[in-house]
């Protein structure tokens, strides 16, 4: 089936949408699926900017194709050489042995790797600063390494204001018929998608991002053409914005985000309790999640979100409650900084998780554990009443 839309002028997209995949990456879950963007360029001289996932394939290759109708495709440009995009690079020079692979050397390595015929590509390199005419268009290259790949590379075209900018600005979703945020309810549709996919593929590399930021503040801007997700071409400043607060790590919102970890139901009552006194306290919207049931990208994605981070959970085998573990594993794997945290411990006879979680929340940046903390002996009780209040309380007014 043809899915070609148009962009702007002489630029279509030519990609698919894939919602039977479960797990991107093999590793965090897309109930609502995945787009894969490819662009094509229609001129003197014909270009398509990456390609697709296999997945997708016969779709982006009858799309290519009745794109050419009969022409002879010049260039392939690759900016991101990850296999959800790479994946038909050979099955598109094989289509059209004549076509110029176009990429930066750190590109060209990666190509070998995946696909050693490579080496026998037409090959242009290009760089920083370097451009690419197809006559009407001309591409200029902004090298953005570590976003979130070394060789990345995103293109400007002059004529139109488009920036091409590989994994940057993307999200997980699929695409129902329409290409361009503003044919959806982003915030609805999509907003929580895109801060997952970026807190969680993107996160770690704020400063980078930062860096790219500053080389997109220096173009005039019409529309951002990401891999993955809708084109952005109305309120782009807006979606930017959310990329300065996520990549400087400012919360997005003063909202506090409890996350519990129970094994026979008594912490998770007290969380409960403590978010029903959160609420009275703060008058604002208290998320409460169980680390064991929730997938950790969504609790990532909630960390990028909210201010302060509320941790309980029973000591384990003298050890932190191990699906907890495995999330402050994450944060600091992910870089999370500038929050704060409250934590909550319960145990039978020895607890010992407020002192295990604290020591693992200082190798954090920038972060703020409160001093008050509770603790629960097997089940929150009346006379614990006392004590928990007095942790809302501290957790409202920090």
């Amino acid at each position: 089936m043809n899915g070609i839309k148009t962009v702007s002028d002489g630029i279509y997209w030519i990609g698919g949408s894939d919602k039977r995949l479960e797990r991107f990456e093999n590793i965090f879950p897309i109930p609502e699926g995945v787009s894969y963007n490819s662009y094509f360029i229609d001129d003197e001289k014909t270009a398509v900017f990456d390609t697709a996932d296999i997945s997708v394939s016969d779709q982006y290759l009858e799309n290519l194709k009745d794109c050419l109708d009969g022409k002879k495709l010049d260039y392939l440009v690759v900016l991101h050489m990850e296999p959800d995009h790479c994946s038909l690079i050979s099955t598109v020079v094989a289509l059209f042995p004549e076509v110029t692979v176009v990429g930066g050397a750190k590109t060209f390595t990666i190509m070998e790797q995946f696909f050693p015929e490579a080496a026998g590509f037409n090959r242009l390199e290009v760089k920083e600063g370097d451009t690419l005419s197809t006559g009407k268009h001309n591409f200029r290259f902004v090298a953005a390494p570590m976003v979130h790949w070394p060789e990345v590379l995103m293109a400007f075209d002059d004529a139109t204001g488009s920036l091409l900018t590989a994994d940057a600005f993307g999200t997980f979703g699929a695409l129902d018929g329409g290409i361009f945020a503003d044919e959806y309810d982003f915030e609805k549709d999509f907003l929580d998608s895109a801060r997952r996919y970026y807190a969680n593929i993107v996160g770690k590399y704020g400063m980078q991002v930062q860096a790219v930021l500053k080389k997109a503040a220096g173009l005039e801007i019409k529309a951002l053409l990401p891999l993955h997700g809708p084109v952005w071409r109305k309120d782009i400043s807006w979606f930017i914005d959310k990329y300065q607060k996520w990549s400087t790590y400012e919360p997005e919102t003063e909202d506090t985000v409890v996350v519990y970890g129970s094994l026979y139901g008594h912490t998770a009552s007290a969380a409960q309790a403590l978010a029903s006194l959160l609420r009275e306290k703060t008058n604002s919207n208290i998320k409460v999640y169980d680390v064991s049931g929730v997938d950790v990208s969504y609790l990532i994605g909630e960390v990028w979100r909210c201010k302060k981070i509320v941790l309980m959970c029973p000591t384990y085998n003298n050890g932190i409650y191990p699906p907890m573990e495995n999330f402050l594993s994450d944060m600091a794997a992910l870089g999370v900084n500038s929050r704060t945290f409250a934590l909550a411990q319960n145990g039978t006879w020895a607890p010992a998780t407020v002192k295990l979680m604290t020591e693992k929340l200082q190798s954090l940046k920038n972060v703020t554990i409160l001093e008050q903390s509770l603790t629960i002996k097997s089940a929150l009780h009346k006379s614990d009443f006392e004590s928990l209040e007095v942790f809302a309380k501290a957790i409202a007014e920090a």
